[in-house]
């Protein structure tokens, strides 16, 4: 089956349940469910493990498509293949059919790695894991945002490891482990239907529950999660304003000044302010598109994409939904065009960990030759 087959209908369900998701802050059900039954959970993972072995390229298209009928809906996608690729980088010895498991739908998993205590330094875990009897381990996490919290399968839980001293593991944690709950409700600017909400792990987990050696999380999360979960948080910023785009340009094309026989696009500051629109939003969907293929074959200037492909994409879609307020004006203040919903999403890529200021400064020390996380 096509890629596009599988994601059209996924499309217009989001796209159908998009307002209603916003404007009651409701997990979308129907389009994760649709999800789950398309084979696009497993979109990255190999196809030996029952995945549809697409790469970088094809997850940019996903996510971007989602993102534009829903964003709520793709940032819970980007989450589960983020998850489900720091699966298969390392796969935990207990958990032989996990990787299956997330690819073919039965499960849909997401990170839980932010904490209070280190806030958007998400690479840095404060809560302490125990070594208990034998190989277990009791987890201590309390997570302060959880994407899918009480709606995912299986979280990747990031904790201080129990035996490397400073160093961080990482845990694939069943939805149904005694310990696991979620510990407040999310009330959000935007992004309202992705239950992005605090959660605490007080689990007994098994080592062979870990994903990859003791003391390695750091690694994964560095090597594999933020290619993966960058380049998608740039999809969604990427396709917020795409949509944006889109109905600000039909808006004040067909949008008429019956007094003076125009339509809003005959005003020339209109028309300057969409160019631009179209113009910042084109040039990022190049270097988003670059990124993904520098991801998919790693090249010298792989990791500056990495690092700038999220913050460049954010600070765009601010921009452009911003724009799309102004040159849409009153009707884009209500409901009626969707673009206050496209402005409040779009706000929540920039300060989302890592932020794009973070990245901004990570970026800047990686052309200036200093250690990233010195």
């Amino acid at each position: 089956m096509e890629l596009s087959a599988r994601l059209e209908p996924v499309v217009q369900l989001a796209r159908e349940h998009a307002p209603d998701v916003d404007a009651r802050a409701r997990f979308p059900h129907e389009a994760v469910t649709a999800l789950r039954e398309s084979g696009l959970l497993g979109l990255t993972v190999p196809t030996e493990q029952g995945g549809l072995g697409a790469g970088p390229v094809e997850f940019v298209e996903v996510v971007t498509d989602l993102a534009a009928s829903c964003g709520s809906t793709a940032m819970i996608y980007l989450m589960h293949v983020s998850a489900a690729m720091t699966v298969a980088a390392d796969p935990p010895p207990g958990q032989p059919e996990l990787l299956a498991a997330l690819a073919d739908g039965r499960a849909l998993g997401t990170l839980a790695f932010s904490e209070p205590g280190s806030r958007s330094h998400f690479w840095a875990p404060v809560s302490q894991a125990k070594r208990g009897t034998g190989s277990a381990v009791q987890l201590a996490a309390a997570k302060s945002w959880v994407t899918s919290a009480g709606h995912a399968d299986l979280y990747v839980t990031s904790t201080l490891s129990p035996d490397s001293a400073g160093g961080v593991d990482l845990y694939a944690v069943p939805a149904t482990a005694a310990g696991v709950a979620v510990t407040g409700a999310f009330q959000g600017m935007g992004l309202r239907g992705n239950a992005s909400a605090p959660m605490q792990f007080d689990a007994i987990v098994d080592d062979d529950r870990r994903l990859g050696p003791s003391g390695g999380g750091f690694d994964l999360m560095t090597t594999t999660v933020m290619p993966w979960f960058n380049l998608g948080n740039a999809a969604v910023s990427h396709g917020l304003a795409s949509a944006a785009v889109q109905a600000a340009v039909a808006h004040v094309s067909g949008a008429r000044l019956q007094h003076i026989g125009q339509v809003l696009a005959d005003l020339p500051t209109i028309r300057a302010r969409v160019a631009q629109m179209s113009l910042r939003h084109e040039a990022t969907g190049s270097y988003l598109r670059a990124a993904a293929r520098s991801i998919a074959t790693p090249d010298g200037v792989t990791s500056l994409y990495v690092l700038g492909v999220k913050a460049l994409a954010n600070d765009t879609a601010l921009t452009v939904t911003d724009d799309a307020m102004r040159v849409c004006g009153g009707a884009a203040f209500s409901s009626q065009l969707q673009i206050d919903r496209y402005f409040r999403d779009a706000r929540a890529g920039h300060v989302m960990a890592p932020t794009a200021d973070v990245l901004y400064d990570f970026y800047g020390k990686a052309i200036t030759g200093q250690p990233v996380f010195g």
